[in-house]
């Protein structure tokens, strides 16, 4: 039968508690081949679903910020959440230098793009373990992944049995239900099945349930006396809302500051979310009208079909793996984009003399006659209803290799060589209105009317205008990646080097008024088809459909990356390694300057990948119940991207970046055991600089924008019988809102406590509380510095939310 492969041998040791003092740990992601860590180059780390479940997780977000080296920046809720490595620059949105992965293979091929990878993915109990490298090698056994690649590993049947498991908030509303199967169909096939589906509110106030779907996920896998063959299967249909930055008061001192809440707005549970800000028409991506619903939310449809193999063939161990996926769904959000007092608002935009009233909900077309008094704060919110329609974000991809160990002297030399072919898709439009609201965070915020002097409205049912952006994209990427590597290993010493050649190219069309060429993007549309063309009716944005722009370029670039390891003991090793890895082009460097709208080239070749190089050298111990990981690291990036800056006012603006950065620190991962107590804990210390940017060469020798000198996670626990309980900290210290390093984001640390009692043999009951002190923590403010009014908009971490659950295995 076939050597139980490294995916079962994370569903085998996922079954039981982690435990520091294993052995013989085998990694197997973004290397060539699984090997004892201890004999390998790299940095690395796991996490076993039995320690993710006591995390009191809310989304994938808060699981990844648990892996040292990794700043999650979790306050967007269950998707498009940001994420930086290593002190590599976060300028956008997204995890541009990381690659997510399922079982191996990308989710998406950019971890940039218009919606990040983690909206189409969830957690549940077909997770075996999350495997994460760091650097190295990642660079060359996956594509646009320098930084690192996050891999997510299912259970296979590996393990007989499963479980189903109920969940509710205790002090949020969400009622979830888990459950997985695997095992043994006959002597040769095993399958796994597992899902979950949920409803609720969630952990802020939307005043309708916004959560609302589930997964479905099967594999089957067929064994053979040299190999196996798996079949799997993904099925996401999901509902989650988007928390987007919202206003709040600042005082104190650009070094020093405090952010409140307002009146009647909440930060850490209040959104603009409500079912009185819901409805709304505009025009679809070609032009006809069209019903969208806001409390559709982050909207995520995956389906995906794969095929994964493994043989041994004349002494090669050939691994094919393959995975289709059709992706499509909604992202839905309501983003203020100014905040000022009522009045002058309604002066503003509808001249001196302007009155307001309610559009909608309960108070539709009543006057407000106290304009600074209203909510309690006196203002209103000029805000984007954003509508991204996701045709088609569709993905394929295919990764063989062949690997084979050679007698070589004393040793053993290890080769590699293997090709990597992926197609993107990206088929979406941005379909943005512009609108009033009142601010209240409760879940009842209403749109309001604007009305001048003359009696005139300047709104239509609380639309300014339905103009501020409207684009498509048709385009789809093309990735091709020859590979391979060498690996000798002899006595205590292991070196190796591996090498990648990517190929890239981007064909097709892009729509919108933006591109210039004559390109008409505004008209006037009778939107509620009353025979009358109002105010807000004469700005209405539509998509140039007959005069497209194309895209029609490519870009090549090497990655190689060579270490050595030293096993210096039975207990103890030292590595060090070298790598140069890439970053190809995608959709942020569409709708710029960056690619010609007449030929669809890329004005300057170099900005069709980006490059980082990397070292790093680390020590590595484990014996008995310690482990302990220390690794020093150093890496120095070129970018070119888009990057969204507010005024002091909040203001939001796109620029383009051309810059150099630098990043060097000491990254710490450890655990011990000692009877029922256990500690699992890692930090990480960075410096990082802009080294030039020739386009704003004001933030030159500045910290990178969000990125703290350290982040640090901790989980004690004590595991009896009966019970376990403890702790999982997760902090921060303090970091710049913006590259201009005047605003702070304070530093904070976050405490989710977990309980699990097992009063019987297969029955767990567990209560976890996530943020448990409720403590203030901001992953974004958007203004550079403190503004006169003393008003910002940021993101800030969920409050305190209590959840209960009941698992029952067999």
């Amino acid at each position: 039968m076939a050597e139980m492969s490294p995916e079962a041998m994370g569903e085998a040791m996922g079954e039981a508690s982690a435990d520091a003092a294993s052995s013989k740990e085998v990694f197997s992601t973004g290397v060539a081949k699984g090997r004892d860590r201890l004999d390998s180059a790299i940095s690395t780390s796991s996490l076993k679903e039995s320690e993710i479940e006591k995390l009191g997780a809310r989304s994938l977000a808060e699981v990844f910020r648990n892996i040292p080296g990794i700043r999650a920046e979790s306050g967007n809720g269950e998707g498009n959440n940001s994420y930086s490595i290593r002190g590599l620059p976060l300028a956008s949105s997204g995890a541009k230098y990381l690659q997510f992965q399922e079982d191996g293979l990308p989710v998406l091929e950019f971890g940039d793009m218009t919606v990040s990878a983690d909206t189409l993915m969830r957690y549940d109990l077909n997770l075996a373990q999350v495997e994460a490298i760091r650097g190295g090698s990642a660079s060359t056994f996956a594509s646009n992944s320098p930084g690192g690649v996050i891999n997510l590993i299912s259970k296979t049947g590996e393990v007989e049995g499963g479980a189903i498991q109920a969940s509710t908030g205790v002090d949020y509303d969400e009622k979830r239900l888990d459950f997985d199967y695997g095992g043994r169909i006959n002597s040769t096939m095993r399958f796994h099945v597992g899902g979950f589906y949920r409803t609720g509110e969630g952990p802020r106030e939307t005043g309708y349930e916004a959560y609302k779907g589930g997964q479905l996920k099967l594999n089957i896998t067929k064994e053979f006396d040299t190999g196996y063959i798996r079949l799997t299967g993904k099925w996401l249909d999901d509902h989650a809302p988007a928390y987007v930055p919202v206003p709040m008061h600042a005082t104190g001192t650009n070094s020093n500051p405090k952010y409140e809440s307002l009146p009647n707005f909440d930060i850490s549970s209040g959104t603009f979310y409500s079912p009185y800000v819901a409805n709304f028409v505009t025009l679809d991506g070609n032009n006809n009208l069209a019903q969208k619903n806001l409390r559709d939310g982050m909207h995520p449809i995956v389906k995906s079909i794969g095929l994964e193999s493994q043989f041994d063939v004349a002494g090669w161990t050939i691994t094919e793996k393959f995975r289709y996926a059709d992706i499509s769904g909604e992202i839905m959000q309501f983003q203020p984009v100014q905040i000022g007092a009522a009045s002058s608002l309604a002066a503003a935009f509808g001249g001196a003399g302007a009155t307001l009233s309610y559009a909608t909900g309960p108070n539709a077309g009543q006057a407000i006659t106290n304009p600074a008094g209203l909510n309690g704060n006196g203002l209103l919110a000029m805000a984007l209803l954003q509508n991204t329609k996701l045709n088609a974000l569709d993905n394929m991809t295919n990764d063989l290799r062949a690997t084979r160990q050679w007698d070589l002297g004393a040793g053993t030399l290890t080769t590699t060589a293997g090709y990597y072919k992926s197609k993107q898709s990206l088929n979406t439009e941005w379909l943005y209105i512009l609108a009033v609201s009142d601010v209240r965070g409760d879940g009842t915020s209403a749109l309001v009317d604007i009305t001048n002097a003359g009696g005139v409205l300047q709104t239509q049912d609380g639309v300014l205008n339905y103009a501020p952006a409207r684009r498509k994209y048709d385009v789809d990427f093309d990735v091709s990646a020859p590979y391979a590597s060498l690996n000798y290993h002899i006595g205590k010493i292991a070196v190796g080097g591996s090498i990648r050649y990517d190929f890239g190219k981007a064909q097709g069309a892009l729509y919108g008024s933006e591109l210039g060429g004559g390109r008409v993007g505004i008209t006037s549309y009778d939107m509620n088809n009353d025979g009358v063309i109002s105010i807000a009716e004469t700005q209405v944005g539509v998509i140039p459909l007959s005069r497209p722009a194309p895209v029609n370029f490519e870009y090549e670039y090497l990655s190689y990356s060579a270490g050595v390891n030293y096993r210096i003991a039975e207990p103890l090793a030292a590595f060090a390694r070298y790598s140069r890895g890439g970053r190809g082009a995608a959709d942020r460097v569409l709708f710029t300057q960056i690619v010609s709208p007449t030929d669809g080239k890329l004005v300057d070749s170099r900005a069709g990948r980006d490059t980082i190089k990397q070292a790093e050298f680390g020590l590595k111990f484990r014996k008995s119940e310690v482990t302990l990981n220390l690794t020093g690291f150093w890496a120095e990036t070129s970018e070119i991207n888009q990057q969204t800056v507010a005024d002091p006012n909040g203001v939001l603006s796109l620029h383009i970046i051309a810059r150099t950065y630098s990043a060097k620190g000491l990254e710490f991962e450890g655990g011990i055991r000692r009877g029922p107590f256990s500690l699992t804990a890692g930090a990480t210390y960075t410096d990082a600089k802009i080294l030039a940017d020739p386009l704003n060469t004001a933030v030159v020798g500045n910290t990178p924008r969000h990125q703290a000198n350290f982040i640090f996670q901790a989980t004690p626990q004590v595991e009896l019988d009966m019970f376990t309980v403890g702790a999982n900290f997760v902090g921060t210290t303090s970091s710049y809102t913006q590259d201009t390093n005047q605003l702070k984001l304070p530093g904070y640390t976050v405490v989710n406590a977990f309980l699990q009692f097992r009063p019987a043999e297969r029955i767990e009951l567990s209560l976890n509380a996530n943020n448990l002190f409720s403590a203030q923590g901001f992953t974004e403010i958007s203004q550079p510095a403190l503004p006169a009014s003393g008003m910002v908009s940021g993101r800030a971490i969920n409050g305190r939310t209590i959840s209960t659950s009941l698992r029952l295995s067999f």
